[in-house]
């Protein structure tokens, strides 16, 4: 998930983030890998897993490991990335913390050797080649891992998780862990994948120059009690509507003193009454997974630099005219309850636009009047097109 940038400090104003590019070209040749579209992609890297074949035999289950021992593969993944594009990637603008990130192992703890503002090649190469340093482009955090060797080798070993799936970072001592369950080196071609919470080691074999690697991290925040989490005040809000007991006051003094059961029982019913009401619905009144999940997934996919979706073409839309969103799956449209009139018959409406784009508010509109059809039209960043979004009307319910 990409990271919101921090602001930019000593006075220096940080540059717009770059946007995103697609290279379809490796040093010799076209890329081995499937731009075409991102199911094609991911197959491409999987390769040759099946799709299928890894969702139900690997994913959160056990590692997967593919050796591409053909010398002709070796530069299967390095379309992607190679160290020679480092001094490209610092001429368009990155930043330390927010792009990339600096460090290197010493006495076996971890030290950050970022800079302040903005990262420039030299000091990166300086750092690289004389204090063994390993350069970060954003940081994959503790998610679901894909590893990509591109260069170099690098010597790898798993260990069984203590806590299967952890949601939580912790260090466990080496005593702990035990031995490896899996110990191998990736060569330029290889991919590696683990379940969250697998516990792993790397370090670069001695005596090679260096090693580069892409980590993919993935399906962040996205667990079934994450979901839960979501969608349970929603149910609780509109259970209370219909049933007084959930409207009426708690006990005197309940808070002050320690649980006692029978506030345990009382929720226990609670949560059944919910349990109950949730197998009846059609929909799940997920809004906050939603909106994250659209306000930071990456763009829409196109091979190229995306011109031709800025540049208009074909006739004018009329007021009255149907509009087909180009890309369905990159807005969200949420209705809630309006915080400030929340007794007044009231609905708030919010269109969540994808990636760095704001969250447009609809404003509120009271009910039970005819809701008129609403014409939406609002630019996006130069990059994007202009949409028009036309709601019908709504009728109140009899």
């Amino acid at each position: 998930m990409p990271k919101k940038a921090k602001p930019a400090e000593h006075g220096e104003e940080e540059e717009p983030l770059p946007c995103k590019q697609v290279k379809v070209e490796a040093a010799g040749g076209p890329s081995t890998l499937n731009f075409d579209s991102p199911s094609g992609l991911f197959q491409s890297l999987i390769s040759p897993i099946k799709t299928e074949t890894f969702f139900q035999e690997f994913w959160e289950q056990k590692p997967l490991l593919i050796q591409r021992d053909d010398p002709a593969l070796a530069a299967y993944y390095q379309s992607l990335f190679r160290l020679t594009d480092l001094k490209s990637l610092c001429s368009r603008g990155m930043y330390y913390g927010r792009d990339v990130n600096v460090c290197r192992c010493i006495n076996g703890k971890k030290k950050v050797l970022n800079k302040d503002g903005k990262a420039h090649f030299l000091q990166l190469r300086k750092d690289f080649d004389q204090k063994r340093a390993t350069i970060q482009f954003h940081q994959p955090q503790r998610f679901k891992v894909f590893i990509l060797q591109l260069e170099g080798e690098k010597h790898w070993r798993l260990y069984h998780p203590t806590v299967p799936l952890a949601r939580e970072y912790s260090v466990e001592a080496e005593d702990r862990i035990g031995r490896p369950a899996h110990e191998f080196t990736l060569k330029p071609g290889d991919l590696l994948y683990f379940p969250r919470g697998t516990i792993h080691q790397a370090d670069t074999p001695p005596g090679l120059a260096h090693s580069t690697h892409v980590t993919i991290s993935t399906y962040q925040n996205s667990s079934w009690g994450d979901i839960l989490l979501d969608t349970i005040s929603g149910l609780v809000f509109d259970t209370a509507k219909e049933d007084v007991a959930l409207r009426a006051g708690i006990p005197r003094q309940l808070l002050l003193v320690e649980t006692i059961p029978f506030a345990t029982r009382k929720l226990s019913g609670f949560l059944r009454t919910l349990a109950d009401r949730l197998e009846g619905t059609k929909e799940l009144l997920s809004s906050d997974m939603k909106k994250d999940f659209i306000m930071h997934r990456l763009p829409p996919y196109c091979v190229g630099d995306g011109t031709e979706l800025s540049t208009p073409g074909g006739k004018l839309p009329r007021l009255d005219s149907i509009v087909r969103l180009q890309f369905k799956d990159h807005i969200v449209l949420t209705v809630g309850p309006d915080q400030d009139h929340s007794l007044n018959g009231i609905i708030r409406s919010q269109i969540t636009l994808a990636s760095n784009y704001s969250v447009l508010n609809l404003g509120a509109c009271p009910f039970p009047k005819n809701l008129p059809a609403l014409p939406l039209r609002w630019c996006l960043p130069p990059s994007s097109p202009a949409m028009l979004l036309h709601l019908g009307s709504c009728r109140p319910c009899a």
